[in-house]
């Protein structure tokens, strides 16, 4: 073999490693630090639009099979687990489908009563402090006039919440009882998001099933626009939504 061709036979492995060693990084980064998920729904509207882009952190509530790429069967429960807090808004796999990624609100936490009343969430027999503002203008959506609240929680964590109508189907239920080592989920868009409310679809979440906790809004584009249009950015992307914290 030449000198020639050892050196290019060098240069490819050379380029190999570097590849390999690229893969590797980025694997543990989604596995062990931060995952991206983008918003498909309006179950989150205000607090989250279609066409959001997070970086939703793994390490906050440890480690299970949903960790990992693929989620296959190595291992069940959490490792190093750190219990989700009341208000957080967090990623899970569905309960009745554990290929599908669900994004809600933490609003029930082990043994915890739930109950929606008159479109005003109750926690333990208490109603929610919620706080009228004014109508959200939906200027995607031709302008549309939505009702829009601020609710706080028990444990202080306060967010917008919407009410798209009065006697919704999801605006009177029975009382919700969640149990051990389950939380109790629920989309911002009250009447347009199907919830831990909905038990043959969602219901109570398994502390195993969350994927992680949403950081940050790292891109955001509107008008139906995919990310990879780059020149429809200068008015397709939402400016002001860039590296805002979710909350």
């Amino acid at each position: 073999m030449s000198t020639q061709d050892k050196r290019k036979e060098g240069g490819f492995a050379e380029n190999g490693r570097v590849v390999l060693y690229a893969l590797l990084t980025a694997l543990a980064v989604r596995t062990l630090l931060f995952q991206p998920f983008s918003i498909p729904s309006e179950s989150m509207k205000a607090t989250l639009l279609i066409g959001d882009y997070l970086l939703v952190s793994q390490y906050s509530y440890g480690y299970s099979r949903y960790s990992l790429p693929l989620s296959p069967p190595l291992f069940s429960g959490r490792i190093f687990g750190s219990a989700p807090e009341r208000g957080d808004v967090a990623v899970f796999r569905l309960p009745t489908d554990d290929s599908a990624d669900y994004i809600k609100r933490v609003i029930g936490l082990p043994g915890d009563r739930i109950q929606m009343v008159g479109g005003l969430l109750h926690i333990n027999g208490a109603p929610v402090r919620r706080e009228r503002l004014g109508d959200l203008i939906d200027d995607e959506n031709g302008g549309e006039r939505i009702r829009r609240w601020r609710e706080t929680l028990p444990n202080g964590v306060s967010y917008e919440s919407l009410d798209l109508e009065d006697g919704g189907m999801l605006d009177d239920t029975n009382e919700y009882v969640v149990p051990p080592r389950h939380y109790f989920m629920m989309g911002d868009n009250r009447d347009n998001s199907t919830d831990s409310r909905v038990l043959s679809v969602v219901g109570y979440v398994p502390f195993e099933n969350f994927v992680g906790k949403a950081q940050i809004i790292f891109f955001s584009i509107g008008d139906g626009k995919p990310a990879w249009q780059v020149w429809s950015w200068p008015w397709s992307v939402r400016w002001r939504r860039l590296f805002t914290i979710v909350r």
